[in-house]
């Protein structure tokens, strides 16, 4: 967060000249009036100029793009950056050629790319927090069908065969999704075990 203090002949000369150094809009600073200045007497004993300390609000979309932007470039990609911000959750969709490369294995390089995003619009403590959701090529709504498909037929397995079954090692948001998938299943339940990056879903039958 960016602050500094710079004086004019009025608060609003003040404004003006701070608006020039940081080459910004005036919706993106709060202004404090330190002192309020003084035309004197005749404009000529006396004079004070105004001194106004001046914050640059935190613009979390703008530093997202930037750093999305610029991780792009270092990788030699193309893409559009399209962010949009509702009730505390930010989506991010990123829109290009061989998106592929972006996604990784399974998702990691653009969860890893999403965690790190999420650092810099949520660099600032002392605002709320904000979800992050960064995708492309609509992987993530892939990615939700496809785990809600083996949730189901791990649990048919565990039922017909009556034996627990271990899925492979899974982040949060997709172990939510097999949880959520069989939470109201009448014969199987379903737990996590194991520590980070390594912690698995476990499906189990219920006892009678």
């Amino acid at each position: 967060m960016k602050i500094i203090e710079i004086m004019g002949k009025t608060v609003e000369d003040a404004i003006s000249n701070a608006l020039t150094e940081l080459n910004v809009t005036r919706d993106k600073i709060e202004v404090e009036t330190i002192e309020e200045g003084s035309k004197g007497f005749l404009n000529l004993i006396g004079v004070k100029p105004a001194k106004i300390r001046v914050t640059l609000k935190n613009n979390s979309l703008d530093a997202a793009k930037t750093f999305l932007t610029e991780v792009l470039q270092s990788m030699d990609m193309k893409a559009e950056v399209k962010i949009k911000e509702e009730n505390n959750e930010i989506r991010i969709d990123l829109i290009g050629a061989n998106m592929g490369l972006l996604i990784g294995y399974r998702g990691e390089t653009l969860d890893s790319l999403q965690y790190l995003v999420s650092l810099v619009v949520n660099k600032d403590h002392s605002e709320e927090y904000r979800r992050v959701i960064l995708d492309t090529e609509n992987y993530r709504a892939k990615r939700e069908e496809t785990l809600k498909r083996l949730a189901s037929k791990i649990a048919y397995k565990v039922r017909v065969s009556g034996r627990v079954l271990k899925l492979e090692p899974m982040n949060p948001y997709e172990r939510r999704i097999i949880h959520s998938t069989l939470q109201n299943d009448s014969y199987i339940y379903t737990f996590s075990e194991g520590d980070e990056p390594y912690r698995r879903v476990v499906v189990d039958l219920k006892k009678a």
